[in-house]
């Protein structure tokens, strides 16, 4: 079914270099940006400075337009002015999950075809320099802005945030030295020849099924996708929205920056999650924004200091990154007064929305859905067997077709092919419900879904109602072999601090309530899922640790 409704949407055609002009003479005076940890504000006359001055840095340094640049860091001021001057002059940010390793770090440089890498010195705990030092050894004797490394053909700066100097690698002052060389009429020219679709951006996806693939997104994709996210919660210059998700990855840069940055609205900065950073950060600062995954909000509802802040600037914002649950969206709307929070859906290779509730939705669709698709958005429910339409009310493949879609995989053709097919339809592998209204219901991956004894599970269903129990604050359900039915269902379970539960009384309290195949065989409680950096779940690897336990 296509909920294409004739919706006429005119797009942006400025490129994140215009944006930022257009924003700061519409709203100089208006804050762009708060570090509030580092007492750093700045009004987006001084971001749109900040950003020029920066984009001249890396023009004298002779990166051309086109060239990919990769950044490896936490939220610095350093992520966020690289961002928008990379999209001044043109050339292509490569964003690098923080918590890649040697192997994944030397992958991407390579397959990215990286000349210069931007990182900070170190993340919790691990020194990201002596990763460099491992991946790239000619560094230590190569001359800054030179370096010639066997496995790194192309890679030939490497840029600290910082001021402490290390063979072979620029500080950041170092950096913007090379400003001085470039006018303002040379920036200009730079901005005149870009066109917004052109890649300006590529992020690798996690690499949950084999290695990451590189999505490359446009000033098209991510400038309208930020727009269109922003206008969904009502953003304008009087709005101060609080980004605790990273910006190495869409939720970041494209929901948070991109969408304050098309609306002149602030953005209170925190460099690393951390639950009472942010309800105090929205206290202090007065947000009335507040974007997170689903993970990041339980963690602040039960923060034992909870009570103690004032929350009642909080208006919207936006949960999104995995399935929200319906139970800790209430919660966030009424413990924390965002009663106009949203949900958003959608992937990386999509820029990254696809739908998203509105503010004015009935309430039962703002916690039960992920909305309806954006304006000048097109959506289908497919069988993922046949790939005829589904009627509504039938699950199937959801598929996207528009503006957002992805350019491809850089250097993939094939991964591209499989991911778009000719009529320009990306498929997600997610398994979604359309209603008559086409509001969306995303019912899980398509490898996620559990087949037991011929029924086909969606774990959301049984995550859903194990939330509801009141000593439950956090649920995954995953399926595990089984020789009888083929496979069975396994809920690792969070309890609340102080709460005691058996597996005994978990299933107790589905008996009667959900139907016999749908209650889990196994149940283990845990004190953590196995995370992605952007705070997602990887299901993958505890389906490989049920499987463990299953066969021990």
């Amino acid at each position: 079914m296509d909920n294409q409704k004739g919706v006429i949407c005119l797009l942006n055609e400025k490129t994140v270099g215009e944006i930022v002009k257009e924003t700061a003479r519409r709203f100089p005076e208006t804050e762009a940006y708060v570090y509030p940890e580092l007492g750093i504000r700045k009004t987006y006359k001084e971001f749109d400075e900040e950003t020029d001055d920066l984009a001249k840095a890396l023009i004298g340094m002779g990166i051309q337009k086109g060239e990919h640049v990769a950044i490896w860091s936490d939220n610095k001021r350093e992520w966020l002015l690289s961002q928008y001057a990379t999209g001044k002059m043109g050339a292509v940010l490569v964003t690098v999950n923080t918590n890649y390793q040697e192997k994944e770090l030397e992958y991407l440089l390579q397959q990215s075809d990286a000349t210069t890498l931007i990182l900070c010195e170190s993340y919790k705990g691990t020194s990201y320099l002596d990763i460099v030092r491992a991946v790239c050894k000619e560094i230590n004797v190569a001359e800054k802005g030179n370096i010639q490394s066997q496995k790194l053909p192309f890679l030939k700066n490497v840029i600290v945030m910082g001021e402490n100097n290390y063979p072979g690698m620029y500080t950041w002052s170092e950096l913007m030295a090379h400003a001085d060389s470039v006018s303002d009429e040379t920036l200009e020219q730079h901005l005149k020849v870009l066109k917004n679709d052109d890649v300006i951006n590529i992020q690798y996806t996690s690499g949950t099924t084999g290695f990451p693939k590189g999505v490359m997104l446009t000033h098209k994709n991510i400038v309208n996708n930020g727009q269109l996210v922003g206008d969904c919660i009502h953003l304008s210059e009087q709005d101060r929205l609080c980004i605790p998700v990273p910006f190495f990855h869409c939720f970041g840069c494209v929901l948070g920056t991109m969408a304050s940055v098309t609306h002149g609205s602030t953005m209170v900065i925190i460099e690393q999650f951390d639950a009472a950073k942010v309800l105090q950060m929205v206290q202090d600062e007065k947000c009335t924004a507040l974007h997170g995954v689903p993970t990041m909000f339980i963690a602040e509802l039960n923060h034992p200091d909870f009570a103690k802040y004032d929350l009642s600037s909080l208006r919207t914002g936006i949960m999104a990154g995995s399935i929200c649950p319906i139970e800790v969206m209430k919660k966030v709307m009424e413990d924390m007064g965002a009663s106009e929070i949203t949900i958003a859906y959608g992937q990386t290779e999509s820029s990254p929305v696809i739908t998203q509730t509105r503010t004015d939705d009935a309430i039962e669709k703002r916690v039960s859905s992920v909305g309806q698709a954006h304006p000048g958005v097109e959506v289908k429910i497919i069988d993922p067997i046949t790939g005829e339409d589904t009627p509504s009310g039938v699950p199937g493949e959801l598929c996207t077709r528009g503006y957002l879609v992805m350019k491809g995989y850089y250097k993939n053709e094939e991964a591209t092919n499989a991911a778009i097919d000719s009529h320009g339809w990306l498929h997600t592998g997610d398994i979604a419900v359309i209603d008559e209204d086409g509001y969306i219901d995303i019912t899980g991956r398509i490898k996620d879904m559990v087949i037991r004894g011929g029924e086909n599970i969606y774990p959301k269903e049984v995550e859903e109602f194990l939330y509801q129990h009141p000593a439950v604050q956090d649920v995954q359900v995953v399926g595990v072999p089984d020789p009888k039915y083929g496979e069975e269902l396994m809920a690792w379970i969070i309890l609340k601090d102080g709460e005691n539960l058996t597996s005994e009384e978990v299933k107790t309290y589905c008996r009667g309530k959900i139907s016999y195949h749908k209650i889990p065989r196994y149940i283990e409680f845990t004190d953590a899922y196995p995370m992605t950096a952007s705070g997602k779940i990887q299901k993958f690897l505890l389906r490989e640790l049920s499987k463990e336990k299953v066969e021990a």
